[in-house]
């Protein structure tokens, strides 16, 4: 098929536990980390340099560097805000892996959900750019990633029109050519959860019509209204094997941002249920969804609640012979007897019910017509 690269970054150090309880102990988090190093992921964001005061889920961070067990091949990034978090997490490398210096030009497009994450209107954010591209010039920086967040609409504000949201790439494109900087990426977050399937096909088309140039695309999708994933898809099949998507999702599904009005139900596409599409649909992940769906396990028992992802439920699609269910198992009612995806006939041995006197068989069963 003619699918684009797919990067994924896991972020669920970073995006779900930075809105889970502050109270998640360190030891909890370092045995999480080093059980999902072993799942086949690259890249790994594992937090950020932020004030504990405004961020306390991220006031062990630096601790967690220094204590968990970091697995060669495994790529863990910090979240880089700004200069000082770079100097940071410079200041922590290894473990962490800072990443070429690409000068990024972001943007909330949604002016009450910029104020209210950051403190700054759009306005004086805009007004700094042109500074922050003559430092970034000084040293030596000629490629630059844009991006803008609550993309399709607002909480706060409505749907945001196809021309308003692309006035913002407009602007930020104009600013870095005039300066000489090349786009490298183009971003779209879905703050707020707006975003439909077919506004995502018909932007990226626009996007890559007007610009075809940029072939890296970004994208940051929350999952407060079910369509996060639906969205990657429709993605998937507007770009081509030319372009490069970055997807950014969270093991489970948990995360979410304070300001949106969501909170922990803002969530993600959960990484089992990405990584269990890509799959499918031919696009070879390297991960081992069986130790995925253990960590989303082990993940639930942190928080302390279900994730909100599916095939850690429901399990993959059992695609070999010997996965395929017993057509004799009971009647399946509970998630736990559910889990005879990975326990087999143990997990049910305590409840459903048989209505059928018989054992089930017929010549259907081992026909090679069907497959």
């Amino acid at each position: 098929m003619n699918w684009p690269t797919v990067i994924y970054n896991e972020e669920v150090m970073r995006e779900g536990f930075g809105i889970e309880d502050v109270g998640i102990p360190l030891q909890a988090r370092i045995d999480f980390l080093d059980a999902l190093s072993e799942t086949g992921l690259k890249r790994i964001t594992l937090g950020a340099f932020v004030s504990a005061k405004f961020v306390p889920q991220m006031a062990c961070f630096v601790e967690l560097l220094d204590k968990f067990h970091p697995k060669p091949g495994v790529m863990y990034l910090p979240y880089i805000h700004n200069q000082k978090a770079r100097k940071l997490a410079e200041q922590h490398a290894p473990p962490l892996t800072v990443e070429e210096d690409i000068f990024t030009v972001f943007l909330d497009i949604c002016d009450v959900h910029q104020r209210r994450n950051v403190n700054r209107s759009i306005e004086q954010i805009m007004d700094a750019w042109p500074k922050a591209i003559q430092d970034a010039r000084a040293r030596g920086i000629r490629k630059a990633r844009i991006g803008i967040g609550s993309a399709w609409g607002s909480n706060f504000m409505g749907k945001f029109s196809k021309r308003y949201r692309f006035s913002f790439l407009e602007k930020q494109i104009a600013l870095l050519s005039d300066a000489g900087i090349a786009i490298e990426e183009i971003g779209l977050h879905d703050s707020q959860s707006w975003c439909l399937p077919h506004e995502m096909e018909e932007d990226l088309a626009e996007i890559k019509r007007r610009w075809p140039v940029v072939h890296q695309f970004q994208l940051h999708m929350h999952n407060a209204r079910g369509m996060a994933l639906p969205s990657i898809y429709a993605a998937l099949r507007t770009l081509d094997k030319s372009d490069t998507l970055i997807l950014e999702g969270t093991l489970g599904g948990i995360g979410g941002g304070q300001f949106g009005g969501n909170g922990r139900a803002s969530g993600m596409a959960a990484t089992e249920d990405v990584m269990h599409m890509l799959e499918g649909m031919g696009i070879d992940t390297g991960v081992d969804l069986d130790k995925i769906i253990d960590c989303v396990w082990m993940l639930e028992k942190i928080i302390g609640r279900p994730a909100y992802g599916y095939v850690a439920k429901a399990g993959p699609r059992p695609t070999k012979p010997e996965d395929f269910y017993d057509p004799n198992m009971p009647g399946i009612e509970s998630l736990e007897a559910v889990k005879h995806f990975k326990f087999g006939s143990q997990a049910y041995a305590h409840e459903g019910s048989f209505p059928w006197t018989q054992p089930i068989t017929g010549p259907y069963f081992k026909t090679n017509d069907i497959n």
